[in-house]
């Protein structure tokens, strides 16, 4: 016998509710034919509100029983908590597989011609630039989080909005191989910077803050990786100053 749910959810004109197409997602995949209800304005919304009394959309309704929105669903199907939330080091490593990635094609055409040092500085270059326009895509998110914890911005906001710009230009000048003068000064400072004010936030005053350095909206937990981003730069920058 099939399993059947009535789903009621919202879809108008203007707006398409994402945890309603999740719902009718999750649904579908543990093998739910789906009744699909689509509330096409305001009025209907408020309507079924009202009918089931409930403050929120979507709704769905399982063998005469009303579950409830789409983490009421997730709970239902066995999932203990909602992990949407919960820090991760995942951003990050995905970063730096892609600066692994973008390394690895324009290296191999020309293997024996380039030297480890320049896959490492071509890597952390590329790895600068993804951050940076990853800090960008939600610049007064970055600056928010970035003031928690970084000691200069703290004391002069101004250099949390320079931050991001200048961690592109920094990595735009390690990848082109150009404009050394200007490209280790800045990993020299904001590396520094930035590895000095996570000891003090993380291991001094024993501050449990997310880390900004893949954005405002990330949920990497500030500590050592946060750290260890800062002494890759910090050192990269000294190894060229010396070399």
């Amino acid at each position: 016998m099939a399993k059947i749910a009535t789903l009621y959810r919202m879809e108008t004109g203007t707006h398409t509710c994402p945890y309603g197409l999740r719902a009718k997602d999750l649904l579908r995949r543990q093998g739910y034919k789906v009744k699909d209800n689509v509330l096409k304005s305001r009025s209907e919304v408020d309507s079924l509100k009202l009918k089931l009394d409930v403050k929120t959309t979507p709704q769905v309704i399982i063998d005469g029983k009303r579950i409830g929105g789409f983490e009421d669903l997730q709970l239902f199907f066995g999932n203990k908590k909602n992990t949407e939330n919960k820090t991760s080091y995942f951003p990050v490593i995905a970063v730096f597989i892609v600066a692994v990635l973008l390394t690895s094609a324009t290296t191999l055409p020309a293997p024996a011609q380039i030297g480890i040092q320049s896959i490492a500085m071509s890597f952390i270059g590329f790895s600068m630039v993804l951050l940076g326009l990853l800090k960008l895509q939600n610049i007064k998110g970055f600056v928010n989080s970035f003031l928690g914890y970084d000691l200069l911005a703290r004391r002069y906001v101004s250099y949390a909005f320079i931050y991001p710009y200048a961690e592109l230009l920094g990595g735009f000048l390690m990848l082109s191989g150009t404009l050394a003068v200007v490209s280790i000064p800045i990993m020299l400072f904001i590396g520094g910077i930035g590895g000095i004010s996570v000891i003090k936030t993380v291991y001094i005053d024993k501050r449990e803050l997310k880390c900004a350095c893949v954005g405002g909206d990330s949920n990497v937990p500030l500590g050592f990786v946060s750290f260890l981003e800062n002494a890759v730069m910090f050192g990269a920058a000294s190894w060229m100053l010396f070399t």
